[in-house]
């Protein structure tokens, strides 16, 4: 194709050349050679790309790469990188977390039809009932584990683990965790320690970061 295209610009210039060189025949000149000239060099880059793959996966490279990224991939599923900057909490403090939010533009089903106009605050537990609480807990700390699993059953809570593997877990414990990924949510609720409980109450969530007792004691 670039060379179709350079073809066909080649072939427009040349006539623009030649009806110029017709027009004025009479006064065409030879002034000679003006400064070095360099031949244009334009290396196929798409070219160079498919002979490299091509070279990589006839010595056995490409897949060997392949299988590294399958490793590294697998390794981040078992265990994601931990939330930055939680730590075990030294002092229990307890705080309410409104989820009212304002919206930023009207919103309209797909008839146009209002649902919510700009500038409208709107609380989601007005439309939606949360009847589990949130636990989050270092999974490397086999204390908070021990503790969230005795006192929390799978329908009571969800278990989100903000450092460790979920998947160990849920196949040593024979239940399903979660993880925080990103520290998305202990960043949306201001959780900076752990244990820490969130629960529904009724238009807020109340959040609390408590001490574990063994802790305390020592």
């Amino acid at each position: 194709m670039k060379r179709l295209v350079g073809g066909i610009l080649g072939l427009a210039g040349l006539g623009g050349v030649l009806l110029i060189g017709g027009a004025m025949r009479g006064e065409a000149k030879d002034y000679g050679q003006a400064g070095q000239t360099f031949p244009v060099i334009e290396p196929d880059l798409l070219a160079t790309i498919e002979a490299r793959l091509t070279q990589a996966e006839a010595s056995g490279e490409l897949a060997g790469m392949n299988a590294a990224f399958a490793k590294r991939v697998e390794a981040k599923v078992r265990r994601p990188d931990p939330v930055v900057g939680i730590t075990p909490a030294q002092v229990a403090r307890s705080w309410r977390f409104d989820p009212t939010v304002t919206v930023e533009q009207d919103i309209r089903d797909p008839k146009g039809q209002l649902i919510a106009a700009a500038g409208q605050r709107i609380n989601p537990l007005d439309f939606v009932t949360i009847s589990q609480d949130l636990v989050f807990v270092d999974g490397d700390d086999s204390a908070q584990m021990a503790w969230a699993t005795t006192r929390y059953s799978e329908v009571k809570a969800k278990i989100i683990l903000v450092s460790g593997s979920p998947i160990e877990e849920m196949t040593n414990r024979k239940r399903r965790f979660y993880f925080d990924q990103e520290g998305r949510l202990t960043g949306k609720f201001g959780i900076q320690h752990v244990p820490a409980v969130v629960s529904p109450a009724g238009k807020v969530m109340q959040v609390s970061e408590l001490v574990l007792l063994a802790r305390r004691a020592g």
